[in-house]
């Protein structure tokens, strides 16, 4: 690594701190409700869709009527999403006359922009319609990150609110969420990008070639949707290989800007969360905690792609990168993304050395809480902060409390819930694709480096990321109907416990501090948290990285490669 690979580090983390009180104060504003900059240019788009779709923005609810307007918006995303592919044969903007999508393909593409995973077995531009990427897809990455701030914001309520069993309005902080923030914010970013060289067209450009062939180059309106899914932490792509590709990503500008979105909604929300539960110095506590998460994995990964390999015998290892963007703009973008729940890539995650490519897969096995995505990652850090709370209640004989309110066994059940369900469903189904005639029969390579695609496969879609490995040809039943099945755990399983232990927080007593608080304020406190966090993903997941990256490392370093 050179001065200006280090410099390109700064800027990135130092942007990102700056950026997250700005973004982070406007948010909070917004989220409760209070006059904002965008009231008055964006405030009739707002009661608008009140007064068409009938919604009352002072009516609240409790958590289990929060939960099903959750789950049935959600569900008739998913109805529409599957129909719009199954169809696109007959609907507009289809240029290239693309056929409707297989019924295993839909329901895993429904599936994952439903659930903010984008996970895709598809290539882009030779599947999707412009109608159904633009109805479709783009549509979806607004809705889903939106409801994900609505689940946070129920959260807090919960957990800030003296006896109440209200949480709020879902269909309210829907609109806010997605009217005030997501658009604007999307706005701007598209037009950052094109004015960089991305596409935003509808009509294909035919060419000839050197050789004097025609050659149809499919283009889109992709700046719009690539600005939503790096803000809202969907990923995916527009085209199949994502922000590799010079109409995705051109300039060194744009890959900076894309990179920069990733994390920037995720971090600024940990201001907010501190700014809305009136304690910012535990908003930057959680901030920096998952800062230093973060700058491991990439110091880790960093270290890896720059030692000795044994089997090609080079110290940079470039194989599946970008040559404009070079190694460390491609481990910084796999790192971020990863630790968010985001899925776009640009550079090729299976030709990361073993140990880059192990820490990618570890961020998402983590539960996607080293920032994550946009809400779900902080609400994801959240339980695992009730979690060090209610673990170090026990170690010193205390009623552990948090923000004022004890946690109950309820509660910790609730939370062991959300922690466990996605990584049981990744080990089970990881465990039974690794045995089975249909999960092996798409793999690319055999031995460690095989099993890593599967695990890397089962761990983004159970973590919602979507970002892909290569080398896994998941455009199959099996693979189509299993990951789907994830995803659905992988959202579903801490999304509703979360909004249970919103409903079951928000009626009882806030008790002022005292001297037997703990305080969830300090350094030991921010030093307990990771430890917690990376004890439950050694336990959980170690056995399963022994068996991929970790052994395959040690087989690269002798020289041996499969």
């Amino acid at each position: 690594m050179n001065t200006s690979d280090f410099v390109q580090i700064a800027l990135y983390v130092g942007a990102l701190i700056v950026l997250t009180p700005l973004l982070g104060g406007f948010m909070a504003r917004v989220l409760r409700g209070e006059r904002h900059i965008l009231s008055v240019p964006l405030g009739w788009l707002e009661r608008y869709i009140y007064r068409v779709t009938g919604v009352d923005p002072s009516e609240e609810t409790d958590w289990k009527t929060y939960a099903w307007a959750v789950v049935t918006f959600n569900f008739f995303g998913f109805v529409a999403v599957f129909l719009l592919q199954t169809t696109q044969q007959w609907l507009a903007l289809n240029p290239q006359n693309l056929p409707a999508v297989s019924w295993h393909s839909s329901f895993n593409t429904a599936v994952s922009f439903m659930t903010n995973t984008n996970w895709q077995g598809y290539a882009g531009e030779e599947t999707m319609s412009h109608f159904t990427q633009m109805l479709g897809l783009t549509v979806q990455n607004f809705v889903s990150a939106a409801t994900a701030v609505g689940v946070l914001l129920a959260l807090v309520r919960g957990l800030t609110r003296k006896t109440s069993k209200t949480l709020g309005s879902f269909w309210t902080d829907l609109v806010r969420t997605t009217v005030y923030i997501l658009l604007p914010l999307s706005v701007i970013l598209t037009i950052a990008l094109v004015s960089q060289g991305v596409v935003q067209t509808i009509p294909n450009e035919t060419v000839k070639t050197l050789e004097g062939q025609e050659q149809t180059i499919a283009l889109g309106p992709a700046a719009s949707q690539i600005a939503i899914k790096q803000l809202g932490t969907n990923g995916g792509g527009f085209f199949n290989a994502n922000s590799a590709v010079p109409f995705e990503n051109p300039t060194p500008f744009s890959n900076f800007l894309e990179m920069l979105a990733i994390l920037l909604i995720p971090a600024a929300l940990t201001y907010t969360y501190g700014k809305l539960i009136g304690n910012r110095k535990h908003g930057w506590l959680i901030f920096g905690v998952m800062l230093l998460l973060w700058l491991g994995g990439l110091a880790a990964s960093l270290y890896s792609e720059y030692s000795h390999n044994g089997a090609t015998g080079t110290t940079v290892n470039m194989e599946g990168k970008e040559v404009r963007f070079g190694v460390v703009n491609s481990v910084i973008w796999s790192t971020a993304t990863t630790a968010a729940s985001h899925g776009s890539v640009n550079a090729m995650h299976s030709s990361l050395t073993p140990i880059a490519g192990g820490v990618a897969m570890f961020n998402m096995m983590l539960g996607e809480v080293i920032f994550g995505g946009v809400g779900c990652g902080l609400y994801g850090m959240v339980l695992f902060i009730m979690l060090t709370v209610f673990l170090a209640g026990l170690l010193v004989g205390r009623t552990p409390e948090y923000l004022g309110k004890k946690i109950e066994a309820r509660d910790i059940q609730m939370v062991i819930v959300a922690i466990i369900a996605p990584s049981a469903a990744l080990l089970i189904f990881a465990g039974i694709s690794s045995v089975i005639r249909p999960g092996l029969s798409s793999l690319a390579n055999g031995g460690p480096h095989g099993l890593s695609e599967i695990l890397y496969a089962f761990a983004s879609c159970a973590g919602n990321n979507g970002s892909a490995f290569a080398g896994l040809n998941a455009n199959t039943v099996y693979y189509n109907v299993m990951l789907g099945l994830t995803m659905l755990i992988g959202r579903f399983a801490v999304l509703i416990p979360v909004l249970a232990i919103a409903g079951h927080m928000g009626p009882k007593k806030l008790s002022p501090p005292s001297a037997g608080t703990f305080s969830t304020n300090s350094g030991i406190f921010a030093i307990l948290l990771i430890g917690v966090i990376l004890i439950v993903g050694a336990l959980t997941f170690f056995p399963a990285l022994s068996l991929g990256p970790i052994v395959e490392q040690f087989l690269i370093n002798a020289g041996q490669t499969f």
